[in-house]
């Protein structure tokens, strides 16, 4: 497999960590529009930044030694991504989940999965490199740009209370499924039996750092959010 250009790496690693950014600062503000105080706010916000940075780096370690792999057994790559899904369903039906859902403004909630833009972006670059197979892009069977270049109209128009919530649940459920379709290609592009599509380069790129971060920092990201939306949708009046 060809390896990836170091502008590819850098702005790879800088969306990640954005991303995880984004989500303390929102753990922090709606610790806030919670009712908790400036000290228990600040505790909180720490012990998720630290378990955020401590989970960046250790799935980054991970991936730069080599221990994530999909040939070993049990497989070590397919082991992160069950720990990755059980636990962004939890996150997001937490109580962490309840107050990002009930916290922050509906159209922040929306607005922030534009994330998604770039990385699709960043993903076409992977593909034109040689390095991610391109069924994962959208010059592939992957879609799940439209989530990112609808995210910020939806949420501007969320923030001026001229959109129908119908359609933010439209929204909400188009983008679900966009990524539910774009992990299952990801998964059927794996040198596992899972594989169905067998053009090269198999998805092995995220078992390198820092494009480890994509299914073990991104996804969840994408997957929280869809979930806390969700949970704060259920609380609306249509």
């Amino acid at each position: 497999m060809p390896l990836a250009s170091d502008a590819l790496r850098a702005a790879f690693a800088v969306l990640a960590v954005l991303v995880a950014g984004g989500f303390v600062a929102g753990v922090h503000r709606s610790a806030v529009a919670g009712g908790a105080s400036r000290a228990e706010a600040r505790r909180t916000t720490l012990r998720w930044a630290a378990a955020v940075a401590g989970w960046m780096a250790v799935t980054g370690i991970a991936a730069a030694s080599g221990r994530l792999r999909f040939d070993t057994m049990p497989p070590t790559m397919m082991l992160l991504v069950v720990v990755v899904f059980v636990a962004s369903f939890a996150i997001g039906l937490s109580r962490t989940g309840d107050r990002l859902a009930l916290g922050l403004p509906l159209a922040l909630l929306v607005g922030f999965q534009v994330f998604r833009l770039p990385l699709e972006l960043l993903m076409h670059r992977a593909y034109e490199e040689g390095v991610m197979p391109v069924q994962m892009s959208f010059s592939g069977y992957n879609f799940d740009i439209l989530t990112g270049v609808l995210a910020l109209p939806v949420a501007a128009l969320l923030a001026t209370g001229q959109l129908p919530l119908w359609v933010a649940r439209a929204w909400n459920v188009m983008g679900a499924l966009l990524l539910a379709n774009v992990l299952a290609i990801a998964l059927m592009s794996t040198p596992t039996p899972l594989r169905m599509f067998h053009n090269e380069p198999a998805n092995l790129w995220v078992t390198q750092a820092p494009f480890v971060w994509l299914p073990a920092v991104l996804v969840p990201a994408a997957l929280i959010g869809h979930v806390v939306i969700f949970r704060r949708l259920g609380r609306e009046r249509s």
